[in-house]
């Protein structure tokens, strides 16, 4: 009998860590399909309003408006409008909503913003890898050749070349406020992926999702997020086990810029 348990604890121990990395791949496949679903939604809103459709993404400290003061953007903005972003603090990396503007229903001449859904996030433990927030241009959007903000193994030959999200100016925190200049995925009415200038897109969008863990800043004697500009306010973003959304079977959203479609791509690491 003490044998039987013996082996019986043997086999609990080993099973433990598998069903633990079962949790976390699950995760994974989940955010994987909410994202290809949700951008093929975005794609699909533009066609049905026939207008242009903006998948805005919440990058970490979005609250940083380029160019400006973050007390200054914050000053102007209503209690309500304020606590949109308070809540946003838990969505860096995670978040995202679909904003048109000029929907079916306006009047002619006139383009309104709608927000077309509330604000969506992954599922827990899983986020856009922070990388793909970095620079968005590569040697097809500008004279000068910048590398790519993800390359997978540190391999230039890869098959991905993984550069920063586009951005656009959209209405932020609600759609009656003042253009800010957010990461996006923009698609017209013929369901094309835009690049920031409004033409078809010259390469595809990739998109790799990381498993991990994200903690916004919070002020230690107001027990609330940081909003500001200082080097507090920025968030804890772990990936577990580390680099996994570069080095380890990474799960990458692939968007072809022609027909708008997403797909799911596996990179396999060598062997």
């Amino acid at each position: 009998m003490l044998v039987v348990i013996a082996i019986l604890g043997l086999i609990a121990g080993l099973a433990v860590p598998a069903l633990k990395n079962l949790g976390k791949s699950n995760a994974t496949v989940s955010a994987s399909r909410q994202l290809l679903d949700d951008i093929g939604r975005a794609r699909q809103l533009a066609i049905s309003q026939r207008t242009t459709v903006y998948m805005v993404f919440v990058p970490t400290n979005f609250w940083m408006i380029p160019g400006g003061v973050s007390s200054t953007w914050w000053n102007g903005l209503t209690p309500a409008a304020r606590t949109v972003v308070t809540n946003l603090c838990d969505n860096q990396l995670t978040g995202y909503i679909f904003m048109g503007q000029g929907t079916v229903g306006d009047q002619p001449g006139r383009h309104n913003w709608h927000y077309l859904a509330p604000w969506q996030n992954l599922p827990a433990g899983t986020f856009i890898a922070q990388q793909k927030f970095g620079n968005p241009y590569g040697p097809a959007m500008t004279p000068v050749a910048v590398p790519p903000d993800i390359t997978l193994l540190n391999n230039p030959d890869s098959p991905f070349r993984i550069y920063g999200f586009m951005t656009n100016a959209v209405p932020f925190p609600l759609e009656t406020n003042a253009l800010v200049n957010l990461p996006c995925l923009v698609f017209d009415s013929f369901g094309h992926l835009l690049d920031q200038n409004g033409q078809i897109a010259q390469r595809h969008e990739y998109i790799p999702l990381a498993q991990g863990s994200i903690a916004p800043a919070v002020n230690a004697t107001t027990k609330t997020f940081f909003i500001d500009n200082t080097a507090g306010s920025w968030p804890s973003v772990i990936e577990n086990p580390p680099g996994n959304s570069t080095n380890i079977s990474a799960n990458i959203i692939d968007i072809d810029p022609l027909t708008g479609r997403a797909v799911l791509q596996y990179y396999k690491m060598a062997p």
